[in-house]
């Protein structure tokens, strides 16, 4: 035999092995080799021509998106630059599979129609010698797009095992060219001295329908009843709970001190990896908690979790029954109602900033704990926002992560531009905390962290170290992270998990391990900073709804219902003004350590003395003798002040009497 004829009756053996001995493989079952994921290189795409170099072999990836122009290097498909039956996209699997489809979808732009109406494939295991895809005596020829965005899948009627797949257009939309996007669908032929890289953690590595996703919360609250608690904050437009995994030692209670976390995945319900993660994430942490890893034992000891792995279910299921490669980019993606809920929020940015520019003193310009506009009640609110609003109203959270998919990228607030400009920094009163804190998790996801990365569709944003301020990418007023900020006591950031919105079940254990040092030490971040317990100084009640200002940070906080605070800060020497209704301000000097461990600066606040005076009449009691007769003096020097001042009146107008006449 020669090497070519050796390899082919290789393949051949290896189809036979996958057919007959056992493996019973369904053609769906195999999996997308990772055109959209980027599993697959650009060094594995070649074409017979491109039109330009931004529409190459390179970009002829599944749901891959164009820059704002046509014909920059950005664009959003592979075109042929002959239009003839001749032309074709090649991808290099570099070892023997056993393709079984093709996905197609047509190019992504809004200025240009084009897309593939029917094609051919061949294969071939040394890119010299091809052979046609047959359908019984015949070569097939599949049917491709009637449109740009509708991911089309083709099942090849005899699956051939093989190193190099073409896809070749045969006809194409009239008014348009040939130009496509595309995953191919294949088994790798099994190497039995390698072993699939993936997770060492042994978690339920499937996508989650929403009824899977009940059984699955319900295992993990049988597994850890002690710390764990699930509760729903409302329903979807259609009746779907929003459930909430609690994880704490104490679940069910707020503890007096201990921080509020949140993660919140699945806004946009076709952006599923999120959501998955914080189904892998709540199995982790039971178990690792019931073997005693100490890192876990001590975040549930010192933290009060919540992880909602579905804000909006109905556009989860909508995507869920076409499947992770056949629900395009933005199937699921709205609410049932079809809104957008990354804008359905209370805009304060704009009212924040439109009191700021009519006030002739800025300070006394509200930035914190701004209220909901009067109009909001009437605009058209998803259910779900209304659920989350109300969540974030009830529970003093600190910290939160909004949870994305489609981008690998971080970003911070502020996520809404001045003067509705497209995209401007524009930086919030926190801008180095917030930096910090997309740091913390960029730095650490394993597919961000690496600087030989592929972009995911036109933004480079290894150029920023894969953070970005929110507003910098585009404007995104009523956005849930500048709400959280602006209304709440929270600090927000999104994460962007990566570039397809939508990735098989194939590849959650990787995105697992990319993902999970950053979720866990993320969370730990929430013990950063200042926290404490503002005081009536004769009652040793807590103060709720006190003002916590940091000198030179235009953001301040306010204590919850227990009196207890946090305040989120970098290493430094801070000067504290605590003041509240009522009580005289308070002013400390605070240090922050380097340690993520929070430096405790209580407060004790004494009451004004009318306040004092009105709290003990109203229960009832007599004014102490000593305080009568202070207030006998005060009378009396009010009385004679308001006396000299009357006879002065006189006395200017007697002599105005005498001038005139």
């Amino acid at each position: 035999f020669s090497l070519n004829a050796s390899y082919y009756v290789q393949c051949i053996t290896f189809y036979f092995f996958f057919t007959f001995v056992g493996l019973n493989l369904n053609l769906s079952d195999c999996p997308p080799l990772g055109l959209e994921s980027l599993k697959v290189s650009d060094d594995q795409l070649e074409s017979s021509s491109y039109l330009s170099v931004g529409l190459g072999p390179h970009r002829g990836r599944l749901n891959i998106q164009s820059g704002l122009e046509d014909d920059d290097e950005y664009d959003g498909a592979w075109c042929a630059g002959v239009e003839d039956q001749e032309q074709w996209l090649q991808l290099n699997a570099l070892r023997p599979t056993l393709f079984t489809g093709v996905i197609l979808q047509g190019r992504n732009s809004i200025w240009s129609l084009n897309w593939v109406r029917t094609y051919k494939v061949q294969f071939s295991n040394d890119s010299s010698v091809w052979q046609p895809c047959m359908n019984g005596s015949e070569e097939a020829v599949f049917i491709g797009n009637e449109d740009l965005e509708t991911p089309v899948l083709a099942l090849f009627p005899e699956p051939s095992v093989a190193q190099y797949i073409r896809i070749n257009p045969q006809t194409w939309f009239s008014n348009g060219t040939i130009c496509l996007r595309a995953e191919v669908l294949g088994c790798p032929v099994p190497h039995f001295s390698e072993t699939e890289s993936g997770s060492s953690d042994d978690l339920d590595f499937r996508h989650h329908n929403y009824n899977e996703m009940r059984k699955l919360m319900k295992s993990v609250n049988d597994k850890c009843p002690n710390i764990t608690r699930i509760y729903t904050i409302g329903r979807s437009y259609t009746g779907l709970k929003l459930y909430v995994m609690e994880i704490s030692d104490n679940p069910g209670k707020h503890e007096l001190g201990e921080p509020e976390f949140r993660y919140v995945a699945g806004m946009h319900g076709n952006e599923v990896l999120g959501r998955e993660l914080l189904l892998n994430l709540m199995q982790y942490i039971c178990r690792e908690y019931n073997r005693g890893n100490q890192r876990v034992i001590q975040l549930v000891k010192d933290t009060r979790i919540h992880l909602l792995p579905s804000m909006n279910p109905d556009g989860y299921e909508t995507a869920y029954e076409k499947g992770s490669e056949l629900s395009g980019w933005a199937l699921g993606r709205y609410s049932f109602e079809g809104i957008d809920m990354n804008h359905n929020f209370p805009d304060l940015n704009n009212i924040m900033w439109d009191a700021q520019e009519l006030a002739i003193n800025k300070r006394r310009v509200s930035n914190h704990y701004i209220p909901m506009p009067e109009y909001y009640t009437s605009t058209e609110v998803a259910p779900e926002t209304r659920a989350v609003i109300s969540w974030m109203q009830d529970i003093p959270f600190v910290l939160s992560a909004n949870l994305h998919g489609g981008e690998l990228v971080v970003t911070y607030p502020f996520d809404c531009t001045r003067d509705w400009i497209p995209r401007q920094d524009t930086p919030t009163a926190d801008n180095d905390f917030f930096r910090w804190l997309a740091t913390v998790y960029a730095s650490t996801n394993l597919v961000m962290a690496n600087p030989e990365r592929r972009i995911c569709h036109s933004e480079d944003f290894l150029q920023h170290n894969n953070i970005i301020n929110g507003a910098d990418w585009h404007t995104v007023p009523g956005s849930m992270n500048d709400f959280s900020y602006l209304h709440t006591n929270c600090f927000e950031i999104t994460v962007e998990l990566s570039c397809d919105k939508f990735p098989h079940a194939s590849e959650l254990p990787i995105e697992w391990e990319n993902n999970k040092e950053s979720l866990l030490l993320y969370m730990e971040q929430v013990h950063r900073g200042l926290k404490g317990v503002i005081r009536d100084k004769d009652t040793r009640a807590g103060i709720a709804n006190a003002v916590i200002k940091v000198d030179g940070l235009g953001h301040d906080i306010r204590s919850a219902v227990d009196g207890d605070y946090w305040r989120l800060l970098n290493p430094g020497e801070y000067k504290i003004t605590v003041w509240a209704e009522g009580y005289f301000p308070r002013i400390r000097h605070c240090s922050v350590g380097s340690e993520p461990h929070a430096t405790i600066c209580d407060f004790t606040l004494t009451k004004t003395s009318q306040d004092r005076l009105k709290q003990i009449l109203a229960s009832g009691g007599k004014i102490p003798r000593d305080n009568q007769v202070r207030i006998r003096a005060m009378r009396m020097r009010k009385l004679r002040a308001s006396t000299k001042i009357l006879n002065r009146r006189r006395e200017q107008q007697r002599l105005n009497k005498i001038k005139r006449k």
